[in-house]
C-alpha cells in the first residue's frame, strides 16, 4: 500500500499556512508594543517573539494542524490551533522563568498577546475557507462522486459530505445490490442501479470518484469490481466497515509497506504525543505545587495532631501497561489497608477519622498525587487509579476494563468529571466510569486535557458521591 499524499494545492496551502503562524506571533507582538507608551519594542521582545512563532509551527505539525483541511472540522482546526499556541506559551514562558528576565516584559502586552494570537491564526484560516469553500462549492469545481454500497458506512459517508457542501462534493448516487431498494432513495440520494451498473455512470462521464462502501464478507464482489474499474481514469477509494467489528476507533498504520489496523490503541501511543503529555504534565504540577504547598504544610499538620500515623499513605496500584506502582495520598483511615482485602470506603465508614471526612469530601487528599505526576508515575488527566484488588476483580467483569491501563493513571479525569467518581458499589456504576475512561483514552488531545482541569475546578472538588 503506497503512502497518502496531500495534493500539490494542499501541500501549498499547508505551507502558507506554516508562513503565516511563524512570522503571526512576531508581528502582533510588534504591533502591540506600539500601542502601549511605555514599551520599547527591544531585543527581548524581538527574541520572544521569533521563539514563539518556531515553536508555535513545531507543536503544530506535531499536533497535526498542517494537514489536508478537505474534510475537517473548522473547530478540529481551531482546536489543534488552541492547542499549539498553549504548548508554545508555556515554553515561553519556561523559558522567561529560567532566564529570569519577567520583569523586561509588559503584563498588558504579554496577555493581550496570549490572547490575541490564537484567533487571528483561526480568523486567516476561516477567510481562506471561505474563499476555496465558494470556489469549490460552484457546480463546475464540484467533484461528482459515485457511492457503491447503500449500506451503514455508505450512509454516513452521504451524510458526512452533506452535512459539508462547501467541501465541493457532488452525490451523484448510491449503486446497490438490493433489487428492492432500486428507485428509492435514502436521505434524498437516488439508488440508481447495481454495483454493475456503476461503469455506465463512468463511461458516461457523470462520475469523478468511486467510493467502495461494500461489506468486506461481500469480497469476491469488491475484486470484481476493482478489475473492472481498472480499466477506467476514475479515482477509486475503498472504505472499511469498521461497524461490523467495532473498528470505529481504529487507526491505520504501515511497516515497511505492510498495511496494519491498530484496533486497540489511542493517540498517546506516538511519541509527539507523550512528550506534549508530559510537558503539559510537569509545567502544570509545578506550577499547582508551588501554589499549593501552605496547604499541603497546614493538611499534614492537621492530620498528625488529630489521630496516630503516617501523614501519607502509599497504595499500591496498576499505572501505565498494567505496571504496579505506589500513589500517595493523606492518610485518612485509622487503617492502611494495601493488600487482598481492602474494602471501598463506604458512607458512615468507621474507619475514616475526623480530618479525614473533611479530605475525602473536598477531594483534598489527592493533592499529594502531583507529586507522583512530576515522578512520571501518574498524569494530571487519566483514568482514576484502581487498587490492585478492585482490578482484578472488574477485570472479569467488564469488557474492555484493562485498555484504561494504555495511559497512566490521573488525578482527575472524564469519568470524574462527569460524576462517576466514588464508590462503585454496582457493575453498572463500574462500567459506566469504564465507558467515559475509555472515551478519554480514544479521543485524547490537550484541548481536552484541559477542558477536564477547568471542568474540576468550576464544579468543584466537594462531590456526593466523594467517601
Amino acid at each position: 500500500m503506497k503512502k497518502i499524499h496531500m495534493s500539490p494545492d494542499m501541500n501549498f496551502l499547508a505551507w502558507v499556512y506554516r508562513f503565516f503562524d511563524l512570522w503571526l506571533p512576531l508581528i502582533l507582538l510588534a504591533g502591540l508594543t506600539q500601542f502601549v507608551s511605555s514599551v520599547e519594542l527591544n531585543s527581548d521582545y524581538w527574541l520572544i517573539g521569533i521563539f514563539s512563532g518556531i515553536a508555535f509551527v513545531s507543536f503544530g505539525q506535531l499536533s497535526g494542524l498542517y494537514r489536508t483541511w478537505r474534510g475537517d472540522d473548522l473547530f478540529l482546526t481551531g482546536r489543534l490551533i488552541l492547542q499549539a499556541w498553549f504548548l508554545a506559551w508555556s515554553a515561553i514562558i519556561i523559558m522567561v522563568f529560567f532566564l529570569k528576565e519577567s520583569e523586561s516584559y509588559s503584563r498588558l502586552v504579554m496577555i493581550s498577546w496570549a490572547a490575541i494570537t490564537p484567533f487571528i491564526s483561526i480568523l486567516i484560516r476561516l477567510i481562506i475557507r471561505y474563499i476555496l469553500g465558494k470556489v469549490r462549492s460552484h457546480p463546475k469545481n464540484q467533484t461528482k462522486i459515485a457511492i457503491v454500497g447503500a449500506g451503514k458506512v455508505g450512509q454516513q459517508l452521504a451524510k458526512n459530505l452533506l452535512n459539508k457542501p462547501l467541501l465541493g462534493y457532488q452525490i451523484h448516487g448510491f449503486f446497490d445490490d438490493n433489487e428492492s431498494l432500486l428507485g428509492t432513495k435514502i436521505d434524498g440520494i437516488k439508488i440508481l442501479g447495481t454495483t454493475e451498473t456503476v461503469c455506465d455512470s463512468i463511461a458516461s462521464n457523470a462520475v469523478d470518484e468511486v467510493y467502495i462502501c461494500l461489506p468486506l464478507r461481500a469480497e469476491s464482489k469488491i475484486k470484481s469490481l476493482l478489475n473492472e474499474l481498472n480499466n477506467s481514469s476514475v479515482v477509486v477509494k475503498f472504505i472499511p466497515d469498521f461497524f461490523t467489528f467495532d473498528l470505529m476507533h481504529a487507526q491505520w498504520m504501515e511497516i515497511d509497506g505492510l498495511p496494519i489496523v491498530s484496533i486497540y490503541d489511542t493517540p498517546l501511543n506516538s511519541l509527539s504525543a507523550r512528550l506534549t503529555k508530559r510537558l503539559e504534565d510537569v509545567v502544570l504540577s509545578t506550577f499547582i505545587l508551588i501554589g499549593i504547598s501552605p496547604i499541603l504544610v497546614m493538611i499534614a499538620v492537621a492530620i498528625k495532631t488529630t489521630s496516630k500515623g503516617p501523614v501519607i499513605f502509599k497504595q499500591t496500584r496498576y499505572g501505565v501497561n498494567g505496571q504496579k506502582t505506589n500513589i500517595y495520598k493523606f492518610r485518612t483511615m485509622t487503617t492502611l489497608e494495601n493488600d487482598e482485602n481492602i474494602q471501598q470506603a463506604q458512607k458512615g465508614d468507621t474507619r475514616i477519622t475526623s480530618i479525614g471526612r473533611f479530605l475525602r469530601t473536598t477531594s483534598l487528599d489527592e493533592l499529594p498525587q502531583f507529586v507522583n505526576v512530576l515522578q512520571g508515575k501518574m498524569s494530571i488527566v487519566g483514568p482514576r487509579p484502581h487498587a490492585v484488588v478492585h482490578n482484578e476483580q472488574y477485570r472479569k467483569l467488564v469488557p474492555k476494563y484493562m485498555q484504561r491501563h494504555l495511559v497512566k493513571p490521573g488525578i482527575t479525569g472524564w469519568a470524574q468529571v462527569n460524576g462517576w467518581r466514588g464508590e462503585t458499589d454496582t457493575l453498572d456504576k463500574m462500567q459506566k466510569r469504564i465507558e467515559f475512561d475509555l472515551h478519554y483514552i480514544n479521543h485524547w488531545s490537550v484541548w481536552l486535557d484541559l477542558k477536564i482541569i477547568v471542568q474540576t475546578v468550576y464544579k468543584g472538588f466537594i462531590h456526593k458521591n466523594a467517601r
